[in-house]
């Protein structure tokens, strides 16, 4: 197949950022309406937790599959078939009667979003073959997640106040139908030379793994201290996490592939964007509530108050791209990792929330922060990588983040749950002292996230680092599996 132009690869990667828009848009508006959603559907704040985790947790458990899937079917028609599902996921959510409905519909959201970004990311890694050019393809995606950061709490405010909280999904619709005609025009079909045979089993210990721990955190601190939750949830964790270790390693197609991480930047990449994105799930539930239960801010002024953090993660995101492609994953890691953490202990240390100016100091030193760690952790996962398992690649990572971002709002909605009741049947009008009281060791997590990625930044960008990577290749291509007798007939 011909080198598509350079204006047909630029078309590709506007459409692939179409879905990462229509996915991190319609995350950044649920977060800024989550307090309304909760006074009318009279839930509480662990109910909260699962209109977000319910979606995370599917599209962490399928992402490998999707991209295991589009390898073997083909990336457009996967790409396809995930804006179809995505889009009526969205309009079953808007109808939503309660939150038992709402919770089921956003799963079936994520399914669809489970074949949307992981295999954008794949089109994107074949499509943009030169290095340096895809790490500035990788950058302009990483402003995407700023755009919707910036756009996402104004126009969820917006249309929180003006229509309703059910109109946050009905932006999805046209974004999905736009995204589906453009497909199928203009972006080219592509397969896995040799496709990858499914793993039922595998996925069954991937969903009991992240269901079980997510399930743990979230409704232990209401389960009572003779409550069976969580020594039944840590058996089925640890039981799921021994088995995926065993099975999966003695597959030759293993939905995860172990090999992958005797990689040293795959692996730092992949626990980083655990961290990030734990970070940012909790940083933005923790501030949804704050704004809005504590101060009292409409759900427009919240968004204006965190429209800081959205601006600089817009402005560090492209920057990032350019970064990576210039000199390397290394110093926006670190830079990443260390503005992160420094957000996090303005809030614990400083009291942040309590002073207007150290409050937008955090925001942008979170922003900054955030803007500048997803390009680097999307270059390093993908781009040691055979071309081949470019999807299976791509989807570990997307994988790392989604969970990330569960755990985040479980453990730090499970720290707030369990420090102090906020609103509604939770105890409506919280003080800002008990509030900041009950998030400082949330803040200090967030802290210890960042720190993390500065860590891993250092040791798995070096000289050592790129040896692994580079021998991990050479192994991947020595060690690939010869297909089936079926597969060759």
């Amino acid at each position: 197949m011909p080198e598509p132009s350079r204006r047909r690869r630029l078309l590709v990667l506007a459409i692939c950022c179409t879905s990462l828009l229509l996915v991190s848009l319609d995350n950044t508006v649920l977060n800024i309406a989550l307090p309304t959603m909760r006074r009318d559907l009279d839930t509480s704040v662990s109910g909260m937790q699962w209109t977000i985790d319910a979606y995370t947790l599917v599209l962490a458990s399928l992402l490998m599959l999707a991209g295991s899937t589009a390898d073997r079917i083909g990336r457009r028609r996967t790409f396809q078939a995930g804006l179809v599902v995505f889009t009526l996921g969205s309009a079953l959510c808007s109808m939503a009667p309660s939150l038992e409905a709402l919770v089921a519909f956003r799963m079936v959201q994520a399914v669809g979003g489970s074949m949307l970004n992981p295999v954008a990311m794949s089109i994107i890694a074949n499509t943009f073959t030169d290095p340096r050019e895809r790490a500035r393809a990788i950058g302009v995606w990483g402003g995407v997640v700023g755009i919707s950061m910036a756009a996402g709490p104004l126009i969820g405010g917006l249309l929180v106040e003006s229509v309703g909280w059910r109109a946050i999904f009905w932006i999805n619709l046209p974004v999905g139908l736009a995204a589906l005609a453009l497909t199928a025009r203009y972006v080219p079909e592509s397969r896995a030379p040799r496709p990858r045979r499914p793993d039922p089993v595998g996925q069954l210990l991937v969903i009991a793994l992240l269901g079980s721990v997510t399930y743990a955190i979230i409704e232990a601190p209401g389960a009572g201290g003779g409550s069976s939750v969580l020594p039944v949830c840590a058996g089925v964790a640890v039981a799921a996490f021994l088995g995926l270790l065993r099975y999966e390693r003695r597959r030759p197609e293993p939905l995860i592939e172990l090999r992958f991480f005797r990689s040293a930047p795959f692996s730092g990449a992949t626990v980083a964007a655990v961290c990030a994105f734990a970070a940012l799930g909790g940083f933005l539930f923790v501030n949804a509530l704050y704004l809005q239960d504590v101060r009292g801010l409409s759900a427009l002024r919240a968004g204006l108050w965190m429209l800081p953090m959205a601006a600089m993660c817009l402005v560090f995101a492209p920057l990032s791209g350019r970064l990576v492609a210039a000199r390397g994953p290394r110093l926006p890691l670190l830079a990443a990792g260390a503005a992160m953490g420094a957000s996090g202990v303005l809030f614990a240390g400083f009291d942040a929330q309590s002073h207007d100016g150290r409050l937008i100091a955090g925001y942008v030193l979170f922003g900054i922060g955030f803007g500048l760690v997803n390009a680097p952790i999307t270059d390093t996962a993908v781009s040691g990588m055979p071309r081949a398992q470019a999807g299976v690649a791509a989807a570990i990572s997307s994988t790392s983040r989604q969970v990330g971002t569960s755990l985040g709002v479980a453990v730090i909605g499970a720290v707030l749950a369990a420090g102090v009741s906020v609103g509604g049947a939770d105890g409506g009008g919280t003080s800002a002292s008990a509030f900041a009281d009950a998030a400082r060791p949330a803040w200090w997590i967030i802290a210890g996230c960042g720190a993390t990625v500065t860590v891993l930044g250092a040791l798995t960008t070096g000289t050592w680092a790129e040896a692994t990577a580079r021998r991990t290749a050479a192994r991947l291509a020595t060690e690939r599996p010869q297909p089936s007798a079926s597969a060759r007939a």
